[in-house]
Parts: C-alpha cells; sequence; structure tokens
C-alpha cells in the first residue's frame, strides 16, 4: 500500500515537473499581450542614451552608421518590440540609441 502511494506521488510529480515549461510557456505569451508603454525620446533614459525615434534623425551623431536601428540592435526584442536598455518601454524598431549593437 505504501509502496502505491509513494508511485503516485512519483508519478503526479513527474506530471507536474513536465507541465511546468507549459505554464512558463503561457505566462510568457500573457507578458507579452500586454503593451509595454512607448518610450518617450524626451526622457531622462532615453536622452542619456541619445535615443531616437527615427535612426536618421542621428545622423550626426558620431557613433552613428549609415543602417543602424532598433530592429537590427542585438538589445531589441522584435516580438514586443522591447529594448533591454529600456525594459520597461517598447521603442520604435526604426529607432536609434549610442548603444546599438549589432543582432547576429
Amino acid at each position: 500500500m505504501a509502496d502505491k502511494r509513494r508511485r503516485d506521488f512519483l508519478r503526479q510529480g513527474l506530471l507536474g515537473l513536465a507541465a511546468l515549461p507549459l505554464g512558463a510557456g503561457l505566462l510568457t505569451r500573457r507578458g507579452l499581450a500586454q503593451e509595454l508603454p512607448r518610450l518617450d525620446p524626451a526622457s531622462e533614459a532615453a536622452r542619456a542614451l541619445n535615443y531616437v525615434e527615427n535612426a536618421s534623425d542621428a545622423s550626426d551623431h558620431p557613433a552613428y552608421s549609415a543602417g543602424e536601428t532598433c530592429r537590427n540592435c542585438l538589445f531589441f526584442e522584435a516580438d514586443s518590440q522591447g529594448c533591454q536598455l529600456f525594459p520597461q518601454n517598447r521603442v520604435a524598431p526604426g529607432g536609434w540609441c549610442q548603444s546599438w549593437a549589432p543582432a547576429n
């Protein structure tokens, strides 16, 4: 009797562990559904990194090279239009900041 309970407990535990990635996927999708607020270029964080919503507006910045945009930056998260440098906001895919790094 104790062996059966132990087996049932272990089986249920393994099923619970197997379901964890599924639950994490639902949480991720639910989090993506909640749209992040747009990054205000006038905010202190945006100004600190010279963020602009249109990359061509940065053409006079010494760190800017033609073709660099948030869309092709290492820090850009396409599914949410988020940026790892501005985690509480979404950025314009055609934007740019001085921390741009090439995506692999």
